[in-house]
């Protein structure tokens, strides 16, 4: 038991370093040497775990689409209507990223580099998978114009999403990608959501920005 400890401590230290590398350097940039070296372990601890760099990226996405659908999942339960819902995920999903490397070095290595191999499924497609449902629930609810294509406005908001942050990786602190997805959703919600409904989600994009902010 304590060894089957040990060797998890080792894996999690492994992916970690490769998360930041990957994340501040890129993909192509980092070397399996730069791992061993940044994790503080031997290369035969690597190879233990892991036979190629590519399944350190591999294993880094996946720990990032678990996450993020965890955070879908839980919005599910909550009794928030579909729109509350999809705001409260993306936030999640931010705060992740605020919080830890895997979250962005998955977003990076889903934005090039790195072949996504079956079973895991592309994050982008997971989110706009996620928004679609939220919108159409949105739509039955009359949260937003009646004549919006959820599918397009599906579309357009990942891409705005993933664009707000790719953006912000070069220019700016992630400690700032709350606030950036709060405009994001201000901009949004003024576009999709009747007039009438629009204030409480408006304060609720502004309100779970200042609480990722607090942490």
């Amino acid at each position: 038991m304590v060894r089957q400890l040990r060797a998890e401590q080792t894996r999690t230290t492994i992916l970690t370093a490769a998360a930041e590398l990957f994340d501040r350097q890129g993909y192509e940039s980092t070397s399996l040497s730069d791992i061993v070296e940044h994790a503080q372990v031997t290369k035969g601890a690597l190879y233990f775990h892991f036979a190629a760099k590519e399944d350190l990226a591999q294993a880094i996405m996946e720990l990032q689409s678990r996450a993020s659908r965890q955070v879908a999942s839980e919005m599910d339960v909550r009794g928030h209507s579909s729109l509350e819902s999809l705001i409260r995920t993306t936030f999640g999903i931010t705060r992740l990223s605020v919080e830890g490397p895997i979250p962005r070095a998955g977003l990076r290595l889903a934005t090039g580099g790195v072949v996504i191999r079956p079973p895991l499924r592309h994050p982008f497609t997971e989110l706009v998978d996620i928004a679609t449902r939220r919108l159409h629930g949105a739509a039955k609810e009359a949260d937003i114009h009646p004549d919006v294509d959820v599918e397009a406005a599906a579309h357009s908001l990942v891409c705005f999403f993933v664009g707000t942050r790719v953006v912000g990786r070069s220019l700016e602190p992630v400690a700032r990608q709350p606030r950036r997805v709060a405009e994001m959703w201000h901009l949004m919600i003024r576009g999709l959501v009747p007039v009438p409904r629009r204030a409480p989600y408006l304060t609720l994009a502004t309100q779970l920005e200042r609480e990722i902010r607090a942490v």
